[in-house]
C-alpha cells in the first residue's frame, strides 16, 4: 500500500504544470521506488545518500586492518539486485543497514578463517603492530579490535551497532533480523566480554571508560 501511494506521489509530482522534486532531494520511499523501477539516476543517488553510512558501519565492524572500499561496493551491488524484495519503501535505510550488517558478518567469518590458517585478506601475514605503532590511540584501537575478534560475529555486530554506531535496540534488532530481547542479549553479552578483556589490557582502559559513559547514558 505504501509502495502504491509513493508511486502515485511520484507520478503526481511529474504531472504537467507541477514542479517535480529532484530525486536527490526525494525521501527514501521515493528513492526506493525509483530503484525498483530501474530509474537510471537512482543508483547514483542511493550511493551518495548511503555510502557514508555503509562505509562507517563496515569500518567500525571490521576494524582498521580492513580496506572496506571493495566491500562497500559489494553492499550496493546486493542492494541493487535485491531492492525489488523490499516490501515497504519507507524502510529503505533499514534495508541498506541490514545488507551492510550481513556483509560485515560474512567478512568477520572469513577473516576468522584466514586467521586460523595464518593469512590476511591479501594472503599475506598480517602485522598490526606496524600501523602507527608510536601512538597510544592506535595501540588502543588495535587492542580493541583484537578483543572484538574473540566475540562471535552476531554479538560483535550488535555491540558495534549499539555502542559505537549509537543505534536503538529496535534498530539493532531489525539490522540483525532478530527480536529486540535477542538483540539486547547479544550486545549485553558482547559488552560483558569486551569489559572483561579491557580490564586486563592497559591500552583499553581509557577507551573502555568512554564506552561506559555511552552505555550508561543509553541504558541498554
Amino acid at each position: 500500500m505504501a509502495y502504491l501511494a509513493t508511486r502515485q506521489v511520484s507520478h503526481d509530482a511529474a504531472a504537467p504544470g507541477v514542479a517535480s522534486v529532484p530525486l536527490s532531494e526525494a525521501d527514501d520511499a521515493t528513492l526506493a521506488c525509483a530503484l525498483i523501477e530501474k530509474n537510471q539516476a537512482a543508483p547514483k543517488v542511493a550511493w551518495t545518500r548511503f555510502a557514508p553510512l555503509v562505509r562507517r558501519i563496515l569500518r567500525r565492524s571490521l576494524g582498521p586492518q580492513h580496506d572496506v572500499e571493495d566491500i562497500v561496493q559489494d553492499v550496493f551491488l546486493c542492494l541493487f539486485e535485491r531492492v525489488h524484495t523490499l516490501r515497504d519503501p519507507v524502510a529503505l535505510k533499514a534495508f541498506v543497514i541490514a545488507i551492510t550488517v550481513r556483509t560485515a558478518r560474512y567478512e568477520i567469518r572469513r577473516a576468522r578463517v584466514r586467521r586460523w590458517v595464518g593469512l590476511s585478506r591479501t594472503a599475506e601475514l598480517p602485522d598490526l603492530r606496524v600501523v602507527n605503532a608510536d601512538t597510544s590511540s592506535q595501540h588502543a584501537l588495535i587492542h580493541f579490535y583484537r578483543a572484538l575478534n574473540r566475540i562471535n560475529e552476531r554479538d560483535r555486530t550488535a555491540f558495534v551497532l549499539r555502542f559505537i554506531e549509537g543505534m536503538e535496540a529496535a534498530e539493532v534488532a531489525a539490522a540483525l533480523d532478530v527480536s529486540v530481547p535477542t538483540a539486547r542479549r547479544c550486545f549485553t553479552r558482547a559488552w560483558e566480554r569486551v569489559t572483561f578483556f579491557a580490564q586486563r589490557d592497559p591500552f583499553l582502559v581509557d577507551y573502555l571508560s568512554k564506552l561506559e559513559v555511552t552505555s550508561s547514558e543509553e541504558d541498554p
